[in-house]
């Protein structure tokens, strides 16, 4: 973070917060003309921060109602390459973090519902060999819920 300057930290703020934000209303922001705007956000794609501009989904208008965290555990390191590649293409899948602990990964799935969620427990997680056990939170509410990242050091940090 320390290598970005306020006017990239500004870019990336908002379009963070909406990606279609013309390049002429970022200059007008950070007072730049819209050549040096592109010229950022160009530099800033090559430096590896910005990877990519999304749709940010709604999961109720899809019908995506159930959120769940899911623990998933192996003893035998060998199961590791099939679970991943078995998951990788896997639209259910949100996320998949190597943790530290009991387990081996932690997922974030969303599904329709929790008849959807078993299948998915029972013909893609437990139907992977190697598999030996689940555990599964289902979220009721979320607080907070974002995909944006901080660009700016946290007061409670400095």
């Amino acid at each position: 973070m320390s290598d970005l300057d306020d006017i990239d930290r500004t870019i990336l703020r908002q379009l963070q917060e909406d990606g279609r934000t013309p390049y002429a209303e970022l200059g007008k922001a950070v007072g730049l003309a819209t050549s040096s705007v592109n010229e950022r956000v160009k530099k800033l794609g090559e430096r590896g921060m910005i990877t990519g501009v999304h749709a940010e989904l709604s999961p109720d208008a899809l019908g995506l109602d159930l959120l769940a965290f899911m623990f998933v555990g192996w003893s035998d390191a060998g199961v590791e390459k099939g679970f991943l590649a078995r998951i990788a293409d896997e639209p259910a899948v949100l996320e998949c973090h190597h943790v530290t602990g009991g387990w081996n990964y932690l997922l974030k799935v969303r599904v329709r519902n929790t008849r959807m969620l078993e299948a998915f427990l029972a013909r893609v997680i437990k139907a992977e060999p190697g598999i030996q056990r689940t555990e599964t939170m289902i979220v009721l509410s979320s607080a907070k819920e974002t995909p944006r990242l901080p660009v700016d050091l946290p007061e409670w940090y400095r």
